[in-house]
């Protein structure tokens, strides 16, 4: 029975990435703009640019693009970037590590903030640690990535002189990146474990756990906090797509040498092979994540079943 569920969901993660790549390749083809044009001098022969063009075989109908494109991209080959001169893939493979190094740490720093403050503002309802929660988790999902990652760049980094504002090369050039991509998900894990942790609270086997003379701290932690996991590993594993998407805007703020940046550049090179060949390994990426996190619920929660 798990080995025909396994095949399905590889057959499902299979056709996302078909259609993801094949929507990416078409509006990048259907975008107005000639990428040969940023490879020549201004006013170029015609007749060079035409041979460019049928070098990279951006002569031919956007059909015969698109079946050329899918003929090498089950070989393995997705091309030659335009604009770095070396095959896509492993100019998006050099920049993946970057991105997934900063998405764990933006995730665990979410974690690691989110799930004690709600589990403390659910057991301390209605004190001034509960309103603050809630005033964080408005902050967190109010405030747009950009505009956050501007302000902690303006205040620790000019104001203070204390962090670096962008890099990757010093261990404190990680903190400001990962606050400003983690904020959005330490909002709704906190607002979800805090509602969550309010109705676990209210269960009989709490109150049965209480009753036996268990310690608060083993009722709330042994008990009532893993019947909070499941929620909170969907929307963990929901929203490592979102932290994905959102990279793109954190590396282009703090000059961070992720595949979301290398996206950016790409698409306003129209560099289209190294942006086809990004999308594909960020979609393997996302539903790998989402596959893993669908196991997973089995192990937290043994009457999940994954029929």
């Amino acid at each position: 029975m798990f080995l025909r569920y396994l095949s399905g969901r590889l057959l499902r993660m299979a056709l996302v990435v078909f259609g993801a790549v094949s929507i990416v390749f078409l509006i990048m083809h259907l975008t107005p703009g000639d990428p040969t044009l940023l490879l020549l001098p201004e006013n170029p022969p015609p007749e060079v640019a035409a041979r460019l063009r049928a070098a990279w075989g951006l002569d031919q109908p956007i059909h015969v693009q698109y079946l050329m494109f899918l003929g090498r991209a089950f070989r393995g080959d997705l091309g030659m970037s335009i604009y770095h001169s070396a095959p896509a893939v492993q100019v998006a493979l050099e920049r993946i590590p970057a991105t997934v190094q900063l998405t764990f740490f933006g995730v665990m720093f979410s974690l690691a903030v989110a799930v004690p403050l709600g589990v403390l503002a659910a057991t301390h309802q209605n004190s001034l640690l509960d309103y603050l929660s809630r005033v964080i988790a408005l902050l967190g999902q109010s405030m747009p990535a950009f505009w956050l990652g501007l302000m902690l760049m303006l205040f620790f980094g000019v104001y203070l002189g204390v962090l670096p504002v962008s890099g990757r090369g010093e261990p404190t050039g990680f903190v400001l990146p990962t606050v400003t991509l983690g904020a959005y998900l330490l909002a709704i894990v906190m607002r979800l474990t805090r509602s969550e942790m309010l109705g676990v609270l209210r269960e009989d086997f709490v109150r049965t756990a209480r009753s036996k003379g268990l310690a608060e701290r083993a009722v709330i932690y042994g008990h009532a906090l893993k019947n909070v996991l499941i929620p909170l590993i969907t929307v963990v594993g929901l929203q490592f797509g979102t932290l994905l998407g959102g990279a793109v805007v954190t590396e282009t703020i703090f000059a961070w040498p992720g595949v979301g940046r290398l996206i950016m550049d790409s698409v306003l090179t129209k560099d289209y092979p190294v942006v086809q060949a990004s999308i594909l390994i960020v979609t393997i990426l996302l539903v790998t994540v989402n596959l893993i996190t669908d196991l997973i619920y089995g192990y937290v929660d043994p009457r999940v079943r994954l029929g």
